[in-house]
Order: C-alpha cells, then structure tokens, then sequence
C-alpha cells in the first residue's frame, strides 16, 4: 500500500522497502485459480469459475452494465438491450409502417400520430375511416356528424340532424295561416302576429270572459263593439255579481283555513296603548278574536276582550269572554256545549330571570245556559245566546302593570278547551 511516496504493509501499516517487494508467480497462480461467483450475483447471475475466468466471463454477463451501442448516452445491463434498441433508444432506425419513411426513435415518437398516410377514424365518430391526410376535408364537408350552424336561428346542430330541427326552429320563415301576405314570419312570431297584427284573423270579442260569443276579423272588432255596448255592460253587471259571490266564498274558505283546530287560541292584541285609548273613548268598544276550533270538525269558538272593561269591570278592568259561533260541523255534534274553558293573559317576563306569573280563570259551562247551546245561523242575531260568557273582572288596569303582562306594546290572551280524545261515536 502507498502513501504519500511510502509503500506500507496493509497488515500492520509499517513501511516496507521498495527494494524487498518481489511478486509470487505460485501464490498468484494459487489465487486466480480460486473459485468465485460473479460479482452481479446478489442480481441474479448464477455464473461461478476461476478468478482468472471473471473478465472473460464480464464480455457475456447478462448483468454487466455497458453503453448503448448507438452512442445514446444510455448504460444499461446486457439484458436490457435488446429492448432497448427495438423500443426505447432515441438513436434507433425505425420505419413509419403507413408512409415508408425512415426516422431515428425520438424522430419516430414525433411523426405518429401526424403521419398523413396513417388510416384513422373521423373525430365525429361517424364510423368512417381514411388516411389522416383526407380527414380535414371529409370533416368539412362529407362528414354526417359535421356541426353546422341553423342559417335561420345560427345554432349549431349535427349535419344529419339539422333538417329535422327546422321541424322547430323557431327562426324558421313560415306563412301567415290566414293568407295575409305578410312574408317571412318566424315561427316563434307566428301567434303574436296573427294576435296582434295579422289584420285577415278571427278574434274573440274582448267581452268572451263576460259570456259574448262574437268573432269576426280584427279589423271589424271595433263596430261590434259599437253595436253592442248596451248587452255588454250586462253581461259585465252579471259576471260581477258572480265575482262577488266567488269572492265571500273564497273568503268563507280562507277563514275556515285559518283558523287554529287544537282547542288552543293564542291572541296577540298588539298595538296596546292606543287600542287602551280607542276603548276608553268608545263606551263598551270589543276587540273580536279570530275564531278557531276546539278540534278537527268541532265546536267553533271565538273570544273577546273590552280592554277597558265592561259591566262590572267597566273603567277599571279587562274583561274576556267566549262565544260559540254557527260552525261547519255543528249537525255532527253534542249540544250544549260543556267542556272546561280557561282564560290566561300571560305574562312575558323573560324566564331566566324570573318564572312568568300567567293569570289563569277556568269555567265549566252551565248547560242550561244560552250561550252553550246549538246556535243558530244568523251571526247577527241579538238573541241572548249570541253573547260571550267569562269575566268582566278579569284582570284590574293596576294588576296589568305589576308584571310584563304588556311588552313591546302588545297583550297575550290565551283560552283553551278541555277536550276528551274521543267526543263524537
């Protein structure tokens, strides 16, 4: 071993004398005679000899690494190259199978898929198939899968469809049903033209909806119109009265929509203070809740309150009833009516800081009282029985403002019933 000019024995690093070092033919032939593995064998080459075999045995190791023969810059094992040179070595010869012609590998890489020879398939999949240099032409002009654009309303539509569009277009030129001789009428126009401008079409009187069953062309409208002034504002009296009529209906309806079947009334009187002032300047004012029901096809109930007071309460307290009113289903039940009502005003004092203290009276109907009993169908009756039940001393003005019975100007009225599951066999 030699270092710095000074050869050393690789045993004990001493220095050795140059002149002392002499080779050992024997020992050598000794050593190349032992047998060894390849040294690729860990990647598999199973080849084993002599050591003095081993380069000769390097020139056909399917392990060694060696150049590309075509000067590519690639090393690669032995194994390897064969597929190199036939797939992957940019310096290869290959020939264009379509054209003939002839191209080194990255050249190759390059000219397919542009070749002009090569036979391909029409992009539209149109099924046809030519050499890549026709292609441009058939996709122009042959091709049945071709977009084209409708000439009439410019959307674009595939070739062998476009004729059954013009069925539809609605850009497309049609003539006026009524011979009118206006030319040129897009499809999609065609209604508002004969509606609205064809002069040769048969309209309806303006007066159809009232019942008048005249039609005659647009130009002739206006003397039937003339003609027929009087019998129109008759038809227009009726339909009216017919409207009106519709329209209680419609109403009558809504109300009965509307209103609450559980047997449950939650009534906010907002706007308090200046419905506090109308019922003090008014002498016995009532505020009329919306009805509702105490279940599905039950009673029909409503309440009222006189925020002033009436009777005994007059000036000084709220005073609460309730009234049965005529409902849809009265036929179907037990009269008198008999079960518990309650009454409550509730207080809205929030109950994370205080629990709200409801005022709370509960009755149980008398049924010998008119006010129970079946009533009859005229609201406007002033017979006894139309009158509310409850209490003219309800709750005092003083006591109202003890606690938030009043909140953001508005009152909460509650009345519940008292309704078994099952109330009718």
């Amino acid at each position: 071993m030699k270092s710095e000019g000074v050869f050393k024995c690789p045993e004990d690093q001493l220095p050795l004398d140059y002149a002392k070092i002499y080779p050992d033919p024997e020992l050598e032939q000794q050593i190349l005679a032992l047998p060894i593995r390849c040294i690729h064998s860990e990647e598999g080459c199973r080849w084993t000899g002599q050591m003095k075999q081993l380069q000769g045995h390097f020139s056909t190791c399917a392990f060694n690494v060696i150049p590309c023969p075509n000067r590519c810059s690639i090393k690669l094992t032995r194994r390897d190259l064969p597929d190199h040179l036939q797939h992957d070595c940019p310096k290869r010869k290959v020939k264009c199978e379509f054209c003939g012609s002839e191209f080194t590998g990255e050249a190759y890489e390059n000219h397919q898929g542009i070749c002009p020879q090569e036979s391909v398939y029409c992009e539209n999949k149109c099924g046809a198939r030519m050499m890549r240099r026709l292609l441009s032409q058939h996709s122009l002009a042959e091709c049945p899968k071709r977009t084209q654009p409708c000439k009439y309303c410019g959307k674009e539509f595939v070739f062998d469809t476009i004729q059954n569009h013009q069925y539809h277009c609605p850009r497309f030129p049609v003539a006026c049903p009524n011979q009118c001789g206006t030319p040129n009428i897009a499809r999609e126009d065609l209604a508002n033209h004969v509606k609205e401008n064809c002069g040769s079409a048969l309209i309806l009187c303006p007066f159809k909806d009232a019942g008048c069953k005249h039609r005659c062309p647009k130009l002739a409208i206006g003397r039937h119109l003339e003609d027929t002034t009087k019998s129109h504002l008759t038809m227009m009296c009726s339909l009216v009265g017919r409207q009106r009529q519709e329209i209680l209906e419609l109403r009558r309806e809504m109300e009965e929509l509307s209103v609450s079947n559980d047997g449950v009334l939650i009534w906010k009187l907002s706007d308090y203070s200046r419905k506090l002032q109308e019922a003090k300047l008014r002498n016995n004012h009532e505020f009329f809740s919306p009805p509702f029901y105490t279940h599905r096809y039950g009673y029909k109930l409503q309440v009222s309150a006189f925020l002033n007071g009436n009777g005994s309460g007059e000036g000084s307290h709220l005073s609460i009833y309730i009234r049965v009113l005529p409902g849809e289903y009265d036929n179907l039940l037990e009269w008198p009516f008999s079960y518990k009502v309650t009454f409550s005003i509730m207080d809205q004092s929030d109950p994370s800081l205080s629990k709200p203290q409801h005022i709370t009276e509960t009755f149980n109907p008398d049924p010998n009282w008119k006010n129970f009993q079946k009533p009859c169908s005229t609201r406007n009756s002033l017979d006894e029985s139309t009158l509310g039940f409850g209490y003219p001393k309800f709750i005092s003005h003083e006591e109202i403002k003890k606690r938030n019975y009043v909140r953001d100007n508005s009152l909460f009225l509650k009345a519940s019933i008292e309704i078994p599951q099952k109330i009718m066999a």
